[in-house]
């Protein structure tokens, strides 16, 4: 699932899971946000409907991450008199720290054997205090991956041990595409531990 792969997909229109809007679910968590200048972060960025949003509502500080050329260069052009800055670079590598990140589409794109390391690389970019706020899918898929689905007990299991679990649950707001297919999740950092691993 390299940049080819994902930008031949753009190329060809191959995107079943663009929604053409910004999520539901993340449009009702941004509303509820008031400071404008926290330090947001989309990964796996897509069409980035939220990033949009983000920056009609006046957030000064939005960065998204993709690694498709193609889609990069449409994003750049898209967000070129915002403060959204566009990135064309790899999650697993990208450094930073962030107040908040939003999930839409990106944990399902990452093949499953990578989970943890998904995990555990959103724990260091997330600050002490922190979200990672967003939406999972809570089903499996008959074809092969991506996307590649999962449920609440599984996301359960998988984030604990690094992050508080403030909200796990069904959606009651998702788009109709994905009516009853849909967990929300809003995750905070724990402390990293003083010595040793974590």
């Amino acid at each position: 699932m390299d940049s080819q792969y994902w930008n031949d997909r753009y190329i060809s229109g191959a995107t079943g899971w663009d929604m053409g809007e910004v999520s539901p679910p993340l449009k009702a968590y941004i509303d509820q946000v008031h400071n404008r200048d926290i330090r947001i972060l989309i990964p796996g960025g897509g069409n980035s409907y939220e990033a949009a949003y983000l920056a009609g509502q006046a957030f000064s500080d939005v960065t998204v991450l993709d690694i498709a050329p193609v889609l990069i260069e449409k994003l750049r052009a898209t967000f070129n008199r915002t403060r959204v800055k566009v990135l064309e670079e790899d999650f697993f590598t990208h450094t930073g720290t962030y107040d908040l990140v939003l999930e839409q589409t990106f944990f399902c794109a990452i093949d499953p054997s990578r989970r943890m390391d998904y995990v555990r690389h959103m724990h260091s970019l997330i600050r002490p205090g922190g979200h990672l706020v967003g939406v999972l899918f809570d089903r499996d898929f008959p074809q092969a991956g991506p996307p590649y689905g999962g449920s609440a007990a599984e996301y359960q299991e998988l984030f604990a041990p690094l992050f508080d679990i403030k909200v796990l649950q069904a959606c009651y707001n998702s788009h109709p595409a994905r009516q009853g297919s849909e967990v929300f999740i809003n995750f905070m950092p724990k402390l990293k531990k003083m010595f040793g691993d974590y």
